[in-house]
């Protein structure tokens, strides 16, 4: 079960399940040959068992902190010397004012849902498929194909001409333009291809657009209006410059996203923003009202050890053990016709928790499909902007949109047997019954 917990503070999830429940029936395709596989997130990305401290549980036992959850949130023990509040500049000033504010509504609710966790053996340091082996490391270059694919000529703005079916029966998939059509997958199981010499998996009845900003006018010509939009933009920030992971984007440039565009009417915007405060207030003050979109919901992901413990802890001046998620609604200023969006537009509740322990892989965000479903509805159309990986019936768009879809992420086992395919039905073709190809 992918929400293992949903009461008044929020929801706990398990990231993991949340991925592979739209795996469940998969075929894989190696020279229009066809198998069928079972295909699963690998579970050493969520196998977080210690926080990224040191904690001594005797000394928090000496300070009367004997529960699990207080011993979390002890702070990580340094040599340097601690600075004076007078020292701080401003936006560490605005940071430990906003973390004061929302403190409260962080603690109480993680321990209420841990608490309800535990009592379903969720969260209580049982792992019970424990992987040794390293966290495979799969070089991406899609950004750079990105760049190199601005040569190419501009697809003409027509709908159908955006867009582009992945059909991998009908033979090779390698003339697949995924730089300016719209991809499809119209499938209702999973499908492992090959793209640009890679071999990835994509979800049933997803779509995606492998593009950086420069490029994003196929997305708008597609032609869609989506009930619900997720960011989780490139921020700026001084570590991520240090590393060099991925190119980040000044806040500015992030209004040049279509949104109007794309948004229906009462479209649910959710943003995931970094706890610097300037870039809250940037979403707040300058980028929702540029969209004409309102501000209803602040929502917090807090990150969990396996044991229910802050990765970092709770008041540390550094690192913080949550992320924000800004929820608002597009006020639509025409008079387009009323979307599934405007007639189930239920009040957002604020200040919600969500808890799961994250990913290894950085910024690998967990999917908000199940959690924002009674805001949007159950049949709405969905869209991620920046997304590193696809989810079951959302379109997603960016420069590095297959990341986490190729197949090193995953564990791919043949089902030899033909009582591992639901009866009656066929890969490609349900109602249709047909043995598996075993390759």
């Amino acid at each position: 079960m992918s929400v293992v917990v949903h009461d008044t503070h929020g929801f706990v999830l398990d990231a993991r399940a949340l991925i592979d429940q739209g795996y469940s029936r998969c075929v894989r395709w190696t020279e229009n040959l066809k198998s069928y596989v079972k295909c699963r997130f690998k579970s050493q990305y969520f196998q977080l068992l210690k926080s990224y401290y040191n904690t001594s549980i005797s000394s928090a036992v000496d300070k009367g902190k004997t529960d699990i959850f207080q011993e979390a949130d002890l702070p990580r023990k340094v040599k340097r010397r601690k600075r004076k509040h007078s020292d701080l500049n401003q936006g560490e000033h605005d940071m430990q004012a906003f973390h004061e504010k929302i403190r409260t509504v962080i603690l109480e609710g993680t321990k209420s849902l841990l608490d309800a966790a535990r009592c379903v053996g969720y969260l209580n340091g049982s792992v019970t498929d424990t992987v040794t082996e390293p966290l495979p490391l799969q070089e991406c270059n899609l950004a750079a194909l990105c760049e190199m694919a601005k040569d190419l000529p501009v697809v003409d703005g027509h709908q159908d001409k955006c867009v582009q079916l992945l059909d991998p029966e009908e033979g090779c998939t390698s003339h697949l333009d995924l730089f300016s059509q719209v991809t499809e997958n119209k499938s209702d199981w999973a499908t492992v291809v090959t793209l640009m010499g890679q071999e990835y998996v994509i979800p049933p009845h997803a779509a995606f657009l492998l593009s950086d900003l420069t490029r994003i006018q196929p997305l708008v010509s597609y032609g869609q209006r989506f009930d619900l939009i997720v960011l989780d933009p490139p921020w700026e920030n001084k570590s991520i410059k240090r590393s060099r992971r991925y190119s980040s984007l000044p806040s500015s440039q992030l209004k040049r996203l279509p949104i109007p565009l794309l948004a229906s009417p009462n479209c649910l915007v959710v943003t995931w923003v970094t706890n610097r405060p300037s870039h809250l207030q940037f979403v707040y003050d300058e980028l929702y009202p540029h969209w004409d979109v309102e501000v209803v919901a602040e929502w917090f992901w807090v990150k969990v050890t396996t044991s229910g413990h802050f990765v970092f802890p709770l008041d540390s001046p550094h690192k913080k053990p949550y992320e924000v998620l800004v929820l608002g609604r597009y006020q639509s200023l025409s008079n387009d016709s009323p979307s599934s969006s405007e007639t189930l537009a239920a009040p957002v509740d604020n200040n919600r928790v969500i808890v799961s322990v994250p990913s290894a892989l950085h910024s690998h965000k967990p999917s908000l499909s199940e959690v924002l479903k009674p805001y949007v509805g159950a049949n709405s159309k969905c869209l991620e902007l920046f997304a590193r990986n696809l989810q079951p019936g959302w379109t997603s768009w960016g420069n590095e949109v297959l990341k986490l879809q190729q197949t090193s992420y995953f564990t791919l086992n043949l089902l030899d047997d033909y009582a591992a395919i639901p009866e009656g039905e066929d890969a490609e073709t349900p109602g249709k019954a047909s043995p598996p190809t075993i390759t």
